[in-house]
């Protein structure tokens, strides 16, 4: 008798199954969808003066204006890649919330933009080994430093003796550049995985006329900072072109300039960015970038 019941409530559960509609048996629990966006952001679009478009993405100081009047800016090259997590990391620590994040971005959705990067962030070369197009670095600096950077000093108040450069790869070759041929446009570097071995390390001359700069005091370096950082899985070159680098400007700290070097154990070179985003706010955003 038992096992009568039992089928007949079976049966029973069966025909209720059929008799609900079928689009009601497959109903989503989703209640609607849209394209994720970022809170306490800005997207604004910018031309240089070759007529080269960027997507700028910001990401918006939140609380007072610091002491010093202004906010502190951070400008991050290859924005589509690394501006979001370092935006979000901001954001969850509240001691770096002040801070403004400045993504120098490419259209369309691809994180790296290869042909953009290889002109935007290489010096020039030899016409017969110019492909793909290279030697936009100082086209890139004017942009920044003549469109860009008033541009957010017009939006925000910005404080103009903390301002920082954040750069990985062919990004941390250009953010080295800026410092060694520009010296009062950015206080804090921070160079990930730098590309030194670059054209036949073009950097090097720029390096030498740094330094005669520097120790001419005709360059003031005085509450600057340059962070170098490798994978410990980078390439044996980029390690030892970036411990190099580190050590013989170690003794540019009597005239201001602080630098580090830091290997980062378990990482490679295109993952090592995605566990810098605390490090980077650290080293730019601490005292005077320290």
């Amino acid at each position: 008798m038992k096992l009568f019941v039992n089928n007949l409530v079976f049966a029973g559960l069966v025909l209720l199954a059929a008799s609900v509609p079928k689009s009601q048996a497959q109903a989503s629990p989703v209640m609607g969808e849209r394209q994720v966006s970022l809170d306490q952001t800005l997207e604004w679009a910018m031309q240089n003066e070759q007529g080269a478009a960027y997507r700028i993405l910001i990401s918006k100081p939140e609380g007072e204006v610091p002491y010093s009047g202004g906010y502190p800016v951070i400008y991050v090259l290859d924005g589509n890649a690394y501006f979001a997590s370092l935006h979000e990391a901001k954001r969850a620590q509240e001691q770096f919330r002040q801070a403004i994040i400045v993504g120098i971005a490419y259209p369309g959705e691809a994180p790296h933009n290869f042909l953009r990067r290889s002109y935007d962030l290489s010096p020039p070369v030899a016409e017969e080994q110019n492909t793909p197009p290279q030697g936009g670095q100082d086209e890139l600096l004017d942009f920044i430093e003549h469109s860009l950077m008033p541009a957010i000093a017009e939006r925000f108040p910005v404080d103009a003796n903390h301002q920082s450069l954040y750069g990985h790869s062919f990004g941390g070759m250009f953010a080295i550049y800026a410092l060694f041929t520009r010296p009062d446009l950015f206080n804090h570097i921070v160079a990930a995985s730098p590309s030194l071995w670059w054209n036949n390390s073009y950097l090097l001359k720029h390096e030498r006329d740094f330094r005669q700069q520097v120790e001419a005091e005709e360059a003031n370096v005085i509450h600057h900072s340059l962070s170098l950082v490798v994978a410990d899985n980078d390439s044996l070159q980029n390690q030892q072109d970036a411990s190099q680098l580190y050590q013989r400007l170690e003794d540019l700290s009597a005239y201001g300039l602080r630098s580090s070097y830091h290997k980062v154990e378990g990482e490679d070179h295109m993952s090592v960015p995605f566990v810098l985003e605390s490090r980077v706010l650290k080293q730019l955003l601490g005292t005077r970038g320290g």
